[in-house]
């Protein structure tokens, strides 16, 4: 399967994350909102990675690769990779606790977690997931 399908493959799975993510948002389950909405921004950024020639780590945080490969980016994406490898970092930190809680302090995930985490981890998915669209619909015709 070559870079281009896969990337093709990554999007539309963040996307299914994405939705997920809004639907629990309008549930108030907002743990679930940010662990969601972290497998979208993995998703959309693996699959820009991909779009531009570089197979993705298998771990979660994909932002030192995005740093270290900007060059490989078109312009108007690189301008962003600064945010966008701090959200990949951020919401990656948040990917255990808000599926297991913070277990030494006995602390469940909806303990953890109020609507004003989730909207802005869904803002933080929502703003990656459409860049990466927009990076690989450009490979696509390019």
């Amino acid at each position: 399967m070559n870079n281009l399908r896969m990337a093709l493959a990554n999007m539309q799975q963040s996307e299914v994350r994405l939705r997920a993510a809004e639907h629990f948002f309008n549930l108030g389950e907002y743990p679930y909102v940010v662990r969601q909405s972290q497998e979208a921004v993995k998703l959309a950024l693996k699959g820009a990675l991909r779009a531009v020639g570089i197979e993705p780590p298998r771990w979660h945080d994909v932002g030192p690769i995005l740093r270290r490969s900007q060059d490989r980016f078109p312009e108007w994406f690189r301008e962003l990779i600064p945010r966008l490898a701090r959200v990949s970092g951020r919401l990656s930190r948040e990917r255990e606790p808000s599926m297991y809680g913070d277990e030494e302090a006995g602390l469940p995930p909806s303990e953890l977690y109020d609507e004003e985490d989730a909207r802005e981890a869904l803002e933080m998915a929502r703003e990656t997931v459409e860049a990466c669209r927009r990076l690989i619909r450009s490979s696509r015709t390019a």
